[in-house]
């Protein structure tokens, strides 16, 4: 397995330890202590640190612990760029971004972005690579984050030794020497010096790049770190072998294998068993090469036959972990489901209660404004009734009044004309005089538009219907049309008239042909009708 494989799955478990069994972790071991004890675990169960994050990350989301969330799954994809199923890291990675972004957490998100830089390396998309190492760069500088800083430029620094971009390599390498340094991190010196000695090694500098690895190899003892170790011992075995030194580079090839067989490291161990292979073939002992390349080839194959059971068996641990979250989800959906159907059978219930209660009081307001109304309507009912009744009376007692003063008018005219038939000369014309006064008493104009103002306040329709009935009648005619529609008597007519029951006739033969009443009908009766 390659070394930063390794370094993924220990930070892994070393999160994964921190939030199971904080009271472990506090003061009771020492960095390297839990640098040891996580880096047995991530090796030997990749798988169940996988099953422990994906707990945590399905409680985190019960509770909307955005943060948890976002560790889990970069931890998540962490663990699946060991196991070397890059795609899913990748996404995992990318969900974690969104949510350190949206918490605004810039070591976490500076994280991440390492995190994402190796991926994309490993796909050979160094452009993307290169970009999320100066993002990552950018948050560190704002936090002065060290650490962070040293191990960014540590990785723009191997991927220019990549490029065979020697001078940039270094400078990268320097810079995060001089962080670690700086923030007295041990294992981050130590990688660096490990990384010089590479890259002086490409250089065929193989004086400096022994310097740099014995001081590689030193603080990753001092730090307990024996998987490094192990690399940095074959390192030194190859320096050895290519300047012609093969029985030494032999014995520190060989302490290597010891090394990776004691930590049970089959990768370390097929890189030991080749480069024995190497150092006899240089030595013409082809049938040792030949041992030892068997050895390594044997290795290979296993450990890749391992890897890919491990791979399988890793697709399948995710593969039913993602169905059982599936199914737990879908079951939450469906308690969610039903808890939302109830609660809008309930509201739809409440609302038709309340639409219900609304109807009944408008219709309640409503019978109330109608009452009110029918009761406003019945006291102007009444109030009109009285008024009608009132005018009906004022205008009965005008029309008696005036059939009084014309019968008494009507009285003293006869007298004045039997004295005026009296031989007393000297009084004929004075008499004469009053008799004319009182007919022009008799029909005073005055009177009639009194009579014919109240008549019409108390029958507007009927007169109305009169008119369009027909539209040529006199004021005479109206006058007599009243008088019918009030029932009076011909004699009471010609009285107030002042003309005789003769001359009432022909006024009302007229009027018959005017409103075009046939033979045999009568005019009261027309009139009534009307």
């Amino acid at each position: 397995m390659p070394v930063n494989c390794k370094f993924y799955l220990k930070a892994a478990f070393l999160f994964l330890i921190c939030l199971t069994h904080p009271e472990k972790t506090e003061a009771r071991e020492t960095p390297g202590q839990e640098l040891k004890r996580t880096l047995e675990l991530s090796n030997r169960f990749p798988d169940s640190a996988f099953v422990l994050l994906k707990k945590l990350h399905h409680k985190a989301l019960a509770n909307n612990d955005k943060r948890t969330i976002g560790v889990c799954l970069q931890q998540m994809g962490k663990i699946c760029y060991a196991q070397g199923h890059y795609a899913q890291s990748l996404d995992y990675h990318q969900q974690a971004d969104k949510l350190f972004r949206q918490l605004n957490e810039k070591n976490l998100l500076a994280d991440n972005f390492n995190d994402m830089g190796v991926v994309y390396y490993q796909n050979f998309n160094k452009k993307s690579s290169r970009k999320q190492y100066d993002e990552a760069l950018k948050l560190y500088k704002s936090t002065n984050n060290m650490i962070g800083l040293g191990e960014t430029y540590g990785h723009i620094g191997h991927l220019y030794e990549k490029q065979q971009r020697y001078d940039s390599a270094f400078y990268y390498q320097r810079h995060a020497l001089s962080e670690y340094q700086m923030a007295g991190y041990k294992q981050g010196v130590a990688k660096i010096y490990e990384n010089l000695g590479s890259i002086h090694e490409d250089l065929v500098r193989y004086d400096s790049a022994r310097f740099y690895f014995n001081e590689s190899l030193l603080l990753y003892k001092a730090v307990n770190n024996e998987v490094s170790s192990i690399e940095v011992v074959n390192n030194l075995g190859d320096i050895l072998r290519k300047t012609g030194n093969y029985k030494e580079g032999l014995k520190m090839t060989r302490k290597a294998l010891s090394l990776s067989i004691a930590t049970k490291n089959e990768y370390q161990q097929a890189s030991a068993y080749r480069d024995i292979a190497k150092s006899y073939n240089l030595m013409g002992q082809n049938d040792s090469a030949y041992h030892y390349m068997e050895l390594s080839r044997k290795h290979l194959l296993h450990l890749y036959s391992d890897e890919n059971n491990k791979q399988m068996s890793f697709l399948q641990i995710v593969y039913n972990i993602d169905k059982k979250n599936d199914e737990i989800a879908a079951l939450e959906n469906s308690r969610k489901l039903n808890l939302i159907i109830s609660i809008a059978v309930v509201v739809v219930i409440l609302l038709l209660v309340v639409m219900g209660l609304l109807t009944i009081s408008r219709q309640r307001l409503k019978l109330r404004e109608n009452i009110a109304i029918a009761e406003k309507n019945e006291q102007l009912s009444r109030a009109q009734q009285e008024q009608l009744e009132h005018k009906s009376r004022e205008l009965t007692t005008h029309t008696l009044q005036v059939i009084q003063h014309n019968n008494f008018l009507d009285s003293m005219r006869n007298k004045l004309e039997e004295m005026i038939k009296e031989d007393k000369r000297d009084q004929k014309k004075q008499l004469l005089q009053v008799v004319r006064q009182i007919n022009q008493n008799i029909n005073h104009d005055q009177q009639w538009k009194d009579f014919t103002q109240v008549f019409e306040q108390l029958h507007q329709s009927f007169f109305d219907s009169l008119k369009a009935h027909c539209e040529d009648l006199t004021v005479n005619d109206i006058r007599l049309i009243a008088l019918l529609k009030m029932n009076m008597s011909s004699k009471d007519m010609a009285v107030i008239f002042g003309i005789s029951q003769d001359s009432l006739r022909v006024a009302r033969y007229r009027l018959r042909k005017k409103l075009n009443i046939s033979q045999g009908d009568n005019l009261s009766n027309f009139i009534q009708t009307i």
